[in-house]
């Protein structure tokens, strides 16, 4: 939804164009290639984890956002699958910038095969999953990781939102989530889609939230049952999200 004036559109695209998005390329290529070169040294991805936060930090900073982080005190001590709505590329720096401790990402199986960013994403220990099936490989990677200590982040819905409504779920992971016996923290970015829609490169700049929900625990679930804890999940985040978000636009 855009409600700003044709004249802050304007600025907001010439920002973007001359200084925002050059400038976020810049920082990509360059913090990525020494992340990419750090592995060869860390196989582990700590010090590609570390790369990916400094360079989150840095995009907020350059586009001069104010972040608001609510519920800092849901995140449990124990590894867990955090599970948040995709409404914007921004949503990524968000995460790394703002979750506290060290986590891996689900990302779709397509991405592993792009050069450079699959080299990134395979050094880097990020799990590839598969849209349309449960790939055997990614599964065990996930349960592993997450037995491991490791918690993981995903973007259910597959994909950006394209009309800032959150989408359906898919369940894969919290298959994984069930079989390694670990809660699911349900998380909302709001304000995303109305910085950076898709389809577009002009940052529209607002005040972005990151809202933490309280774990749900997978005791109980047998891996039957992923689609109904999908639908919790899904559920608690649109709370979440169109409390915020309705009291945001309102505000603006």
């Amino acid at each position: 939804m855009n409600l700003r004036s044709p004249f802050r559109n304007f600025v907001d695209a010439v920002c973007s164009f001359l200084f925002f998005d050059p400038l976020i390329y810049f920082y990509t290529i360059f913090m990525g290639t020494l992340s990419l070169l750090s592995s060869l040294v860390d196989r582990g991805g700590r010090a590609q984890h570390w790369f990916a936060k400094t360079w989150s930090r840095i995009i907020l900073a350059t586009i001069f956002c104010p972040v608001e982080v609510v519920g800092r005190e849901n995140i449990p001590s124990e590894p867990a699958v955090y599970a948040a709505n995709h409404s914007s590329a921004i949503d990524i720096p968000l995460v790394y910038a703002n979750l506290p401790m060290q986590f891996r990402i689900m990302a779709k199986v397509e991405l592993f095969r792009y050069p450079f960013l699959g080299w990134h994403l395979t050094r880097s220990g990020q799990i590839p999953i598969d849209e349309k099936e449960l790939n055997l490989a990614g599964v065990k990677k996930a349960i592993k990781t997450l037995k491991g200590g490791m918690s993981l982040m995903v973007f259910p819905e597959g994909g950006r939102t394209a009309d800032g409504e959150v989408k359906k779920f898919q369940s894969g992971a919290f298959y994984m989530a069930i079989k390694a016996g670990v809660p699911v923290v349900p998380m909302a970015i709001v304000g995303g889609f109305e910085l950076l829609p898709m389809n577009t490169f002009v940052i529209h700049r607002c005040k972005l939230q990151v809202v933490i929900g309280k774990p749900i625990a997978t005791t109980g679930y047998s891996t039957r049952e992923m689609d109904p804890l999908a639908e919790k999940v899904k559920a608690a985040i649109e709370e979440m999200y169109h409390a915020r978000r309705a009291g945001e636009l309102v505000s603006r």
